[in-house]
């Protein structure tokens, strides 16, 4: 992560498949609510999480992503409705269930006057690490975040970035089959949450299951489920793909003529399968973004169409919208809809 290379992957086995397989999800959530006095923080979430998956909490400050996963880890009860993980509610865990979580919280709890290296023999010692694994097990999580030739480096002479790579390599010492980061990428530059992200990535290939929180809306690309929070409410939860679908009611397709097309023939394009809609957009009157059940469907059609109407084309082509028009359109519908 320092710019000079990738560390080398976490030398770990894969502690999944070393425990009992767990029926369902890895963690449920039922009408889960938590109220401080007049507020909703979490207001009725559903969720469920999936073993070797990558679910991203999305939403602005303030949604309930912290609240939801605080009580996900069993530090904090809900006021109401439920949540199990691995099967049990997480506020009753023992020492033993308890390992199998790991939690990056939000702000940094490390000690600035210790070296990265003493605080992760701190925190080794805190998760009880035997003393036989404790020295590989700093060495490889050093490597994995590429904080091995700073590790004598004062937690306080170190940059933000790489406080959260040393929070990072704390949360995985003891191996765990679970993780929880909050706010793993928030304040660090667009080039250091991406190599965040590849270590994730690499995590849940060695088996683990991840639940990461981010206002960084473009984030959402790199998980497996995105859940959108807002006002303590689930907006949506589906994948990537699926969730530009929600977001728009189907995929989009642009269709770039050389000569304005008549009202007569928008109308012909839109009377065709497998069309939903069709907008010409201000910025470029030769450009049409067609609202489509299927993309390569909606390609051919229009093709087709320009062909019957005798319409020269420069470009048919599916459009991709960003994540923040995603996010923007899932708000504006889930408030319409409300």
């Amino acid at each position: 992560m320092n710019g000079t290379g990738r560390g080398r992957p976490l030398a770990v086995t894969n502690r999944a498949d070393e425990r009992p397989p767990t029926d369902g999800p890895v963690v449920h959530a039922s009408e889960l609510t938590k109220v401080y006095g007049e507020q909703r923080a979490v207001d009725g979430l559903d969720l469920d999480i999936t073993r070797g998956s990558i679910v991203g909490l999305v939403g602005p400050s303030g949604s309930g992503k912290t609240t939801t996963v605080r009580m996900m880890t069993g530090a904090q009860r809900p006021t109401s409705g439920k949540v199990t993980v691995f099967g049990q509610p997480p506020a009753e865990f023992g020492p033993r269930e308890r390992a199998r979580l790991g939690y990056m919280p939000q702000l940094n709890a490390l000690y600035p006057n210790l070296s990265i290296a003493e605080n992760l023999k701190f925190v080794a010692s805190i998760y009880g690490v035997a003393l036989r694994h404790r020295r590989s097990r700093l060495r490889d999580a050093l490597s994995f975040v590429d904080l091995t030739e700073h590790r004598r480096k004062l937690l306080r002479d170190s940059s933000g970035g790489m406080q959260r790579r040393v929070a990072l390599a704390a949360t995985l010492l003891h191996e765990p089959d679970l993780l929880f980061l909050d706010e793993p990428t928030a304040g660090i530059d667009p080039v250091l949450r991406r190599k965040f992200w590849e270590r994730f990535a690499e995590l849940k290939r060695s088996g683990r299951t991840l639940c990461v929180t981010t206002q960084y809306v473009g984030e959402a690309a790199y998980c497996d489920v995105v859940a959108v929070l807002a006002e303590g409410q689930l907006v949506a939860a589906d994948t990537p793909d699926g969730l530009r679908r929600t977001a728009f009611g189907g995929e989009l397709v642009d269709v770039v003529v050389t000569d304005p097309v008549d009202p007569g023939a928008l109308q012909r394009l839109r009377r065709r399968e497998p069309v939903l809609d069709v907008e010409q957009l201000e910025v470029d009157a030769h450009t049409l973004r067609l609202l489509v059940t299927a993309a390569e469907a909606g390609m051919t059609a229009a093709r087709q169409w320009a062909d019957s109407e005798g319409l020269a084309v420069e470009a048919v082509r599916q459009h991709v919208p960003s994540f923040d028009d995603v996010f923007v359109a899932v708000l504006e519908r889930w408030r319409t809809d409300g």
